[in-house]
């Protein structure tokens, strides 16, 4: 069964190791982190949990029998809305994953957080994270680049409290 963990800090070595080996294939279509955020990782997963402990962004891993399959971020918490983001390892990819997992923080989002609506940013030519979105109820508002890649920019409005 899919669920969503908030992020803790013993959850570092298992989403460094999924980051590690899941590099090359979400360099295929998003942006690569780069050598810093690896050498960096425990500094920058403190950094991730004092922001949650904040109130600012919620992190959440996506496991599914124990199996990291995914990440999936709220960030930038702020007047009732945040920014939604995520990211399935080559794992989940292609069985419905991060379709669910979104699912499943669109409740979460209302419900726990208290959130009104979500934004979401995909690329032009991730095919796949659009297809998420539209499944997921969110509407393309705008358009924008990402590292001179086109790409758009989603909405998703929440009836706070409600789960969906």
């Amino acid at each position: 069964m899919l669920r969503l963990e908030r992020l803790r800090a013993g959850h570092a070595p298992a989403v460094l190791a999924f980051e590690q080996e899941n590099r090359a294939y979400f360099a295929r279509s998003i942006p690569d982190r780069g050598d810093a955020y690896f050498a960096e990782f425990a500094s920058r997963h403190r950094a991730l949990l004092a922001e949650q402990e904040a109130g600012v962004c919620h992190f959440h891993l996506v496991v599914e029998d124990g199996v990291l399959l995914g990440r999936l971020n709220l960030v930038d918490v702020a007047d009732g809305t945040a920014e939604l983001g995520y990211r399935v390892g080559e794992r989940g990819a292609g069985r419905g994953v991060a379709t669910a997992a979104v699912r499943e923080a669109c409740g979460l989002a209302s419900a726990a957080y208290g959130l009104s609506s979500l934004r979401a940013l995909t690329t032009r030519d991730n095919a796949a994270s659009m297809r998420v979105l539209e499944r997921n109820a969110f509407t393309p508002v705008a358009e924008t680049w990402i590292d001179d890649r086109p790409a758009l920019r989603w909405h998703r409005g929440l009836t706070v409290g409600a789960g969906t």
